[in-house]
């Protein structure tokens, strides 16, 4: 072996574990678990409270709601599309539950809030794909309307007689972990294996980043563009289900703003506004880190009326550092 070859081998056998290293970090995931960690230090650093067994109960329960819609809208995003009619439908499908569970069983009444949700994302889906009406317009006509129905159907007050049975799908323990984070955890889990898996998921993915193409490659892109929207609503009712079972009441404005946390949760998670980028595991940990900053805010005892400037101003910082990294690692 000559000098210039030993040479060659020694660098080789030093370039896997920076190769291994840089291919990790390079990974969108990656960066934002490190996100994650730095702010459970810092918070943890600031409260003693806030690493305790009882608040990180806390932190995954409160991630639940906003966890479940969260999926959906990553689907409608990864398409390329945008859904802020969810906060509006979990109202107003919270409402057809609370009216639904004067008359019928509870999962009956889960299923019939479920498809009522279904069906308003199946609207939606059929206006934006098939109509080609642009996403923002057509669900931003949506919230208005199933805002509006919420208050129509409710008679503008709450319901509070909700039978206190629903509970148990929040309160019910399972290995010592409450069962509603264990039923986002599942979700989460199938909506991986779904978007990682098969071809619907890959499609979504195809459709967001060229949908001429994808639509050339003799995928069905009319029927992928229109699901994410099914799903999306639907979740939201999913979603507004568990918020009721705590609350034992269902109120016309419940839902408020939930579809600015959960594109804010998405866009955290490093999924790209004009689609075909993104994950479901990078969501998830943009849900935790929405969460653990309210959760942090709220033990510090600062006012809610500054949670939103300091939640908005980690949200921009975040973006524009990623939207650095990823400026330096093109070049």
């Amino acid at each position: 072996m000559t000098q210039a070859e030993g040479h060659l081998a020694m660098s080789t056998k030093g370039n896997p574990p920076r190769n291994i290293f840089g291919s990790l970090t390079r990974r969108l995931e990656v960066r934002m678990l490190g996100l994650a960690l730095v702010i459970a230090i810092a918070l943890s650093l600031m409260s003693p409270y806030f690493l305790t067994t009882n608040n990180i109960f806390n932190i995954l329960d409160q991630s639940v709601v906003i966890g479940i819609v969260a999926v959906g809208m990553t689907l409608v995003i990864l398409t390329g599309g945008i859904d802020l009619s969810v906060g509006s439908v979990a109202g107003m499908t919270g409402i057809v539950l609370g009216l639904a569970l004067q008359h019928m069983p509870i999962p009956l009444a889960i299923l019939c809030a479920v498809a009522t949700g279904a069906g308003i994302g199946l609207v939606s889906g059929i206006l934006t794909a098939y109509f080609g009406l642009a996403a923002f317009v057509v669900t931003l006509g949506i919230m208005a309307i199933a805002r509006s129905l919420a208050y129509i159907f409710s008679g503008q007050t709450a319901i509070s007689n909700i039978p206190e049975s629903l509970s148990n799908i929040v309160y019910t323990d399972i290995f010592g972990i409450p069962s509603n984070v264990l039923f986002l955890l599942a979700l989460y889990a199938v909506a991986w294996a779904y978007l990682t898996y098969t071809k619907g998921g890959r499609t979504i993915y195809a459709i967001g980043s060229n949908k001429e193409a994808a639509r050339a490659a003799g995928l069905n892109v009319l029927f992928y563009s229109i699901l994410p929207y099914i799903l999306s609503a639907a979740l939201a009712a999913v979603a507004v289900t568990f918020s009721i079972a705590q609350l034992l009441s269902a109120d016309p404005l419940m839902g408020n703003q939930m579809e600015l946390d959960a594109i804010a949760a998405v866009v955290i998670g490093g999924a790209s506004l004009y689609g075909g980028r993104g994950s479901i595991i990078g969501t998830l940990i943009g849900v935790l880190i929405m969460v653990m900053i309210r959760n942090g805010l709220n033990l510090l005892g600062v006012s809610p009326f500054w949670q939103g400037s300091a939640i908005g101003s980690i949200i921009i910082v975040a973006l524009l550092v990623e939207r650095l990294i990823n400026w330096r690692s093109s070049r």
